[in-house]
């Protein structure tokens, strides 16, 4: 009997579940929604017992639905969003909930801690700049704000962790995960307790790290009833949600690099070498003994959800007759206007945002509205604005000495072909679009198809598991008219930046 992979994905507005066979086709798949909450301006927060619930009635969805003997997985991955901080008690109940990786309240934090330890001496250890958005200041938030949370927490967990917490029993960080932490050795993959006490937090609040492809544990009697899986099924240690989709996309060597097109956008850029820059983001890949130079920002496919939600009432009707989907009308809708939107240029900072920027007070911008603009010129402008802070990521990473070719692009976002060709346009560079909607649950998948033996190595499962669907070329007669809009895209938020306070 044929061996399946399941992958499982927290995502920020949903988890997902996917089963895979060992050529890295769908078997079946399920997604379950979940809400963000903001109780306070510049807070993001979830509650991880609903991603435990959304999951396992999308694992049980997937098997009741597909029929499939779940005595044939045989291994379990789990992948997710960036920068929780999710305190566990002794016990593993989970005491409040989580800040997100949007969410900016630790601002305070940070500035404290740079006048205290130096900026330079936190971005030595961990390679990353110290941002309210990631995992280290949201705990100092903690002690400094809820103590009582901070003295009871026994162990702090990222989304996959405690995914894998849950299944196994077992409390661990995996390596690609430990970039949220500034107190840890991004080059050696350790934590560094010397400067988690200059720091001020308790080093024994940081699980065992693991290899993301390293076996944890099994499935226990009691997930197996919450789930519907069957005890005894080998997990991995898993990893962060960028990482499992550019190995889901195909991304092992140095210099691939991934597109993401999911909530967030951004990129990763595949290295053998461990190199940082402080306008960017540095985790390890999930890949042994390879590092992501990565550029993280707020506005992704979000953008387009935010516009569907707010702005697409009239394509949601148009859907639902035609019987297509509300995102793909809008996408007919902004294929009418022509590239550059006629002089209209759209800031995509929807929660601040982070690289290469980092101002968690930012702010979404529309620029060059007049009585002739349409809510199509509307919704290109927002993917050319989207495509706009890619391209920013990527010139900085230039500039920090990486190359970059062709990218890879994943996410949901990469359906669209129109905006996958406006961001081949906008960059200049290829864009290749392997199985989008699953690279990350499959990446995830992978990790665990290797460590049970069902692949040889990470090259194998890549080799028999990810292929191109089509490709994007630059469209050369568009480079002016792409050109001309990054420049007013950079100077509108060096002319605005005074006035998001």
């Amino acid at each position: 009997m044929e061996p399946l992979l399941l992958g499982l994905d927290i995502g920020t507005s949903s988890c997902k579940a996917a089963l895979f066979h060992a050529d890295g086709t769908v078997n079946a798949s399920e997604t379950a929604a979940y809400a963000v909450y903001h109780p306070k301006p510049g807070w993001a927060e979830q509650d991880p017992e609903e991603w435990w619930e959304a999951l396992c009635g999308a694992v049980q969805g997937l098997l009741e639905s597909s029929g499939i003997d779940p005595r044939r997985i045989a291994g379990v991955g789990a992948t997710g969003q960036s920068w929780s901080a999710i305190p566990v008690s002794k016990d593993g109940a989970v005491l409040c909930g989580t800040p997100i990786w949007m969410d900016t309240r630790a601002a305070g934090v940070c500035d404290e801690l740079r006048k205290r330890i130096g900026e330079k001496a936190i971005f030595n250890c961990g390679g990353n700049p110290l941002q309210p958005s990631y995992t280290l200041p949201k705990i100092l938030w903690y002690k400094k704000h809820v103590p009582q949370i901070y003295d009871k927490a026994d162990k702090i967990l990222q989304s996959n962790s405690f995914i894998a917490y849950r299944l196994t029993g077992e409390m661990t960080q995996d390596l690609s995960q430990g970039y949220g932490l500034q107190c840890f050795d991004i080059l050696r993959g350790a934590w560094n307790t010397a400067l988690c006490r200059d720091i001020g937090i308790r080093a024994s609040l940081l699980p065992d790290i693991a290899a993301c492809h390293q076996i944890i544990g099994t499935v226990t009697k009691q997930a197996a009833l919450q789930t519907g899986l069957v005890p005894g099924i080998p997990v991995v240690a898993g990893g962060l949600d960028a990482a499992c989709g550019t190995l889901g996309a195909g991304v092992l060597h140095d210099g691939e690099t991934q597109e993401q097109g999911g909530q967030a956008g951004g990129m990763s850029i595949c290295m053998e070498h461990c190199h940082a820059d402080p306008r960017l983001i540095l985790s390890r890949h999930v890949v042994p003994d390879r590092w992501l130079l990565q550029g993280g920002t707020v506005g992704g496919g979000g953008v387009m959800r935010w516009f569907e939600a707010e702005l697409g009432a009239a394509e949601r009707e148009t859907a639902a007759v035609k019987g297509t989907g509300s995102l793909r009308e809008i996408d007919g809708l902004a294929r009418q206007v022509p590239p550059g939107s006629e002089g209209l240029v759209f800031l995509p900072y929807m929660a601040g945002e982070r690289s290469p920027i980092w101002n968690p007070a930012a702010k979404g911008v529309y620029f060059g509205l007049d009585f002739s603009k349409t809510r199509g010129h509307m919704a290109r402008a927002a993917m050319e604005g989207v495509a706009y802070s890619l391209r920013h990521n990527l010139t900085v990473a230039r500039e920090a000495g990486a190359k970059v070719n062709r990218l890879r692009a994943m996410g949901g976002a990469a359906n669209s072909r129109l905006w996958t060709q406006i961001k081949s346009d906008v960059t200049g560079r290829p864009i290749d679009v392997p199985a989008s909607d699953t690279a990350t649950t499959l990446g995830a998948a992978l990790l665990a198809g290797v460590a049970v033996g069902v692949y040889r190595n990470f090259q194998d499962a890549v080799d028999r598991t990810v292929s191109i669907q089509r490709s994007h070329q630059p469209n050369k007669g568009l480079k002016a008219c792409y050109d001309e809009g990054y420049e007013t895209y950079l100077r509108l938020y060096e002319q605005l930046q005074p006035l998001m306070r």
